[in-house]
């Protein structure tokens, strides 16, 4: 009596990504449209494909109570949302530096895993000064560990370059202070602490914070220890101005009032103690 046997066998999955790939933000048999981004441009998809592909659009288009009713994604950029629906219909995604940092966001917040993998990969292949920190941030804010460290190390080995870019000035305060805790920053400290001053008055005027407010959760990661006598003083003077770095009258009885100079700080901050310069 003959054995049965059975196997599944792969067809020509180019032939079929290709095929998939005339479909995308196509009307004819399309059964749901998308309003997306501020402008609301309509992007056509096919519901069964995409609830079959992503437990997010599942969930959404289980509860859309009108078929023919267009969902609003007023907080993605169109061509952002597109790179994802392509991703979907074809397991492949078009990326480029201007929207791989939006579409890595994309993916963490629709659950695709495999799209947020890509995203990582080309952008680290992709890094460069002006975009490290923009990456670093994302890093930071979705707990992509391998993706910050990549970062960081970037950081580390081009610091002058990059404190002098708009990412830098735009760093949330948990990702400049794992910034200031790295021991390999290629800055000399003053240059350092000036460009964090110039952050924290960015953040000042964004926030409606103080200077000293923007500072105080970040100040302890500066290595006041390593500045000269001479670059203290420096420092002092413009410290007078903006209180970049906090302080008080005394501490705890440990130093006399009359001897809180910035000369102390380096003590201070290790300590992470406020005190007032005399």
């Amino acid at each position: 009596m003959a054995c049965s046997s059975s196997a599944l066998l792969p067809g020509d999955a180019t032939a079929f990504a290709a095929a998939l790939r005339t479909l995308i933000n196509n009307p004819q048999f399309s059964d749901v449209t998308f309003l997306v981004g501020r402008e609301q441009q309509e992007v056509f998809a096919h519901r069964c494909l995409l609830s079959s592909r992503c437990q997010a659009f599942h969930s959404m288009l289980s509860q859309s109570q009108e078929v023919r009713a267009p969902l609003i994604l007023r907080q993605v950029q169109p061509k952002v949302f597109l790179a994802v629906i392509e991703y979907l219909y074809t397991n492949a995604v078009s990326l480029n530096n201007l929207i791989a940092l939006e579409v890595l966001t994309a993916s963490m917040e629709y659950g695709l895993d495999d799209l947020r993998r890509i995203c990582v990969e080309f952008i680290k292949d992709t890094l460069n000064v002006e975009q490290v920190c923009e990456a670093f941030q994302a890093a930071v804010a979705y707990e992509l560990i391998d993706l910050q460290k990549y970062c960081l190390t970037f950081i580390e080995n081009c610091t002058q370059e990059v404190v002098q870019t708009r990412g830098f000035l735009e760093l949330s305060e948990p990702a400049m202070q794992i910034i200031l805790r790295s021991n390999c920053l290629a800055i000399d400290e003053l240059e350092l602490i000036y460009a964090v001053r110039e952050w924290a008055h960015v953040g000042s005027a964004v926030l409606g914070k103080s200077v000293h407010e923007m500072a105080e959760t970040v100040v302890s990661g500066l290595r006041l220890a390593l500045l000269s006598p001479s670059e203290l003083t420096t420092l002092e003077e413009d410290n007078r101005r903006d209180q970049l770095i906090p302080v008080r009258d005394e501490l705890d009885g440990r130093l006399p009032a009359s001897t809180m100079t910035i000369e102390c700080l380096p003590m201070l901050v290790t300590l992470c103690i406020p005190i007032q310069l005399a």
